[in-house]
């Protein structure tokens, strides 16, 4: 389809900008190293931007709201009223997600592209698809067409919000089952090695729900090297969304974080939509969820936190962020050896022996 064409078209990493940045850090009056990811960071920024010196000064989360139509088999704690609630709630920093946002200073959009229900809060972006996903226990959850919109309107809201940095999120009860399935079916693994407990549930409700995603995918038997079938036969708008909002973001040359679990489907599903994706991706808290591993492993990256966090929401984003300042603070601002009047002879045997090992390693 011409439309799932669109977002294909992601440039990839500067490297001269990455070499500039990496020549800077070695200059800084530092160990070789001694600041770790912090440094990465500013490599992989000027990379994402094609400039030696970023700021992130605009900070930006997206939180797409939907409902899924499997909450029906009994596989969360929560109702289903829930999402319509804290799809208000996020817009008046009552949230997790948005408490943390407002304490940092970000800016928030929530953007409703499936929730069961009329929202009539002003402040919720209205781009609703459908009144919540069909169950997909009994067939897929949209049509393909309706996948492609979902992903649509993710990539169209992330490419036109003026932001330095994007972090994506989500809300919708009964979305972490939608997440195994679909992350079941990428990697083809096996539905007990991705599934967790969401946002807590009973043991017979967990039994429940890892057999459901197993019915799920047999009933729909969806293609694992087709992304949009997949998100249409067992994703949800939500993920779908927010899998457009990473590629969004690519596509205007921006860093882009992602959150927990059902973000890091998302980010996955745009990886596999367009590989140079991958290296516009900061990952945010290591989540709780069985398989946020799995999904990190297939796309090649490390979360900056271990902090036990499981809420979703974006939640971790705006703890990314500061990261990322701080990232741009150490390149920015920090004195060189020549500025700082020392001389780094000392550290040539050190040097030295760091390029013996990369070249050893080749």
């Amino acid at each position: 389809m011409k439309d799932e064409q669109r977002i294909f078209d992601i440039q990839p990493l500067d490297e001269a900008a990455m070499i500039a940045a990496r020549e800077r850090q070695a200059r800084l009056a530092k160990p070789p190293g001694s600041l770790g990811r912090l440094e990465d960071l500013s490599i992989q920024l000027a990379g994402i931007t094609g400039r030696l010196h970023n700021k992130i000064d605009k900070k930006h989360l997206l939180v797409f709201a939907a409902d899924n139509g499997v909450v029906a088999e009994g596989v969360s704690s929560a109702p289903k009223s829930v999402t319509l609630m804290q799809t208000i709630n996020l817009t008046r920093a009552k949230t997790g997600a948005s408490t943390l946002a407002k304490h940092f200073g970000c800016d928030i959009t929530v953007c409703d592209v499936g929730v069961d229900g009329d929202i009539g809060e002003p402040k919720v972006l209205d781009r609703k698809i459908a009144y919540g996903t069909r169950n997909i226990v009994d067939g897929p959850a949209m049509t393909r067409e309706q996948a492609v919109q979902a992903i649509l309107t993710g990539f169209e809201l992330a490419r036109n919000t003026d932001a330095d940095v994007l972090g994506i999120g989500e809300m919708g009860i009964g979305n972490t089952t939608t997440s195994s399935a679909v992350l079941s079916v990428l990697l083809e693994a096996s539905v007990e090695d991705v599934t967790g407990r969401g946002g807590g549930i009973t043991d017979d409700s967990f039994r429940r729900k890892k057999a459901v995603i197993r019915r799920a995918i047999q009933v729909n038997r969806p293609d694992r090297d087709d992304v949009v079938d997949v998100l249409a036969k067992v994703g949800g708008f939500d993920i779908a969304a927010m899998c457009g909002a990473f590629i969004g973001a690519a596509a205007t040359r921006r860093p882009v974080v992602i959150d927990g679990f059902i973000s890091a489907v998302a980010a996955l599903c745009a990886c596999r939509l367009c590989p140079a994706v991958r290296g516009y991706l900061i990952p945010s808290h290591a989540s709780y969820e069985i398989g946020y591993k799995l999904a990190m492993d297939a796309m090649g990256l490390q979360p900056l936190f271990l902090l036990g966090m499981r809420l979703g929401e974006g939640s971790g984003c705006p703890l990314a962020f500061q990261v990322l300042d701080a990232a741009c603070a150490i390149i920015n601002d920090m004195a060189t050896f020549d500025q700082a009047g020392i001389d780094d002879g000392y550290l040539d045997p050190i040097r030295e022996g760091d390029k013996f090992t990369v070249e050893g390693a080749r």
